[in-house]
């Protein structure tokens, strides 16, 4: 009998601190611990300069979600993502999705952005979600581009306005992609002179035919 890809039973890009894989050799069932390491802040971003517990929405601490991992679907956190230009890290307005979230520092508009590219496991459609804090400070209309199985869609996002799934996920609408690394949604900063752009994190959610 030929032997599973781990690949196949251990989800890429996951960070979770332990993760179980069973290997079939014969008839014998081999119970491995794949240790996973850390998130680490993403190389190219500037460090955070908020101390831990410093936060404007206290309420809003309970909403954070320190695992990727522990979500539905496939999520791409900011820490896997590709950086153009200068982002900055921030704790300081919860919820976010494991370290923090990025920040454009509101300069340099139009000249940054953050790609986010996941690894489908197969062809077919999904919800795209987008992470994202929210207060007055941020932009009214982040420029969201999804690259998809049928050419990009562009959707504009008020980050302002609190996400209504669990006050940290926003859906981006419903796309037929390709499996494998094709797709990707990228966050822009071009016409966003009113407020802050946040990139944190995607989820790509399959959805039933």
């Amino acid at each position: 009998m030929p032997r599973p890809s781990f690949d196949r039973l251990l989800r890429r890009g996951s960070t979770a601190p332990v993760a179980f894989a069973v290997a079939v050799f014969g008839s014998a069932v081999l119970l491995l611990a794949a240790a996973r390491p850390p998130l680490r802040p993403h190389p190219q971003a500037v460090a955070n300069t908020h101390a831990p517990g410093e936060v404007d929405r206290p309420e809003l601490v309970p909403f954070i979600v320190a695992d990727p991992a522990s979500l539905p679907g496939i999520v791409v956190d900011e820490t896997a993502a590709v950086l153009e230009g200068t982002w900055q890290y921030s704790t300081h307005t919860p919820p976010y999705v494991g370290l923090g979230y990025l920040h454009d520092q509101r300069a340099d508009k139009g000249k940054k952005s953050v790609t986010f590219t996941p690894d489908l496991p197969r062809a077919g459609r999904y919800e795209v979600r987008l992470a994202h804090c929210y207060n007055v400070r941020r932009t009214t209309a982040a420029p969201i581009t999804i690259r998809h199985a049928g050419g990009e869609t562009v959707v504009r996002v008020n980050q302002r306005e609190e996400p209504p799934q669990a006050r940290l996920w926003r859906s981006l609408g419903t796309f037929e992609f390709a499996a494998g690394r094709a797709g990707y949604v990228r966050i822009g900063t071009a016409d966003t002179a009113d407020g802050y752009v946040i990139a944190d994190a995607v989820q790509f959610l399959p959805v039933a035919p």
